[in-house]
């Protein structure tokens, strides 16, 4: 339970954070903004639930243990048989894969390839570089190689259902859904 209660505290602010400061920048932009921001918004805690959490509760403690650096040789755990790569490469690919598919679809992102590969990777780093701070996990470039395919594959995704997620926006807006 105690455990528990430091994630408890993460997502309370990440609650505050939107209702206090984004829910009323969005929804002034309408309601397609609203919707797409928001499911970005939902998305990224998602991932800083499965990646870096709880962070506020560790703060205070990220000196208490070593840094180890970022393993820089890619795929090394297939080499050495360590663990379940397989796994962990498939996970690492459809956790990014909807950052693809999402990013375009806010204004920042605008559908440029290059923009959205761009954040992808610098989402994926900042993670990396932040899990040996944070908790005792490791930084692996791997993770950051299959983090950023599943981008492009995500962004792939979203150049084939274009179409239609712009039909449902325009209908957002038009109608009020």
């Amino acid at each position: 339970m105690k455990y528990q209660i430091k994630y408890l505290i993460d997502f309370a602010v990440l609650g505050l954070l939107y209702a206090l400061v984004f829910f009323r920048r969005w929804r002034a932009k309408g309601r397609a903004d609203l919707m797409v921001n928001t499911l970005m918004y939902l998305y990224l805690s998602l991932v800083l639930y499965v990646t870096l959490m709880p962070v506020l509760t560790s703060l205070p403690f990220i000196l208490n243990h070593p840094y180890k650096p970022m393993n820089l040789v890619p795929f090394i755990d297939v080499s050495l048989g360590r663990g379940d790569f397989l796994r962990q490469v498939v996970l690492n690919v459809v956790m990014t894969m909807p950052f693809g598919f999402l990013f375009p679809l806010t204004r920042r992102g605008g559908g440029k390839f290059g923009k959205t590969v761009l954040f992808c990777f610098l989402m994926s780093l900042g993670i990396e570089l932040l899990q040996p701070l944070i908790s005792t996990r490791t930084a692996d470039i791997t993770d950051l190689i299959t983090n950023l395919l599943g981008g492009i594959l995500g962004y792939g995704l979203y150049l084939l259902f274009r179409p239609v997620t712009r039909r449902v926006l325009a209908l957002l807006d038009k109608n009020g859904i």
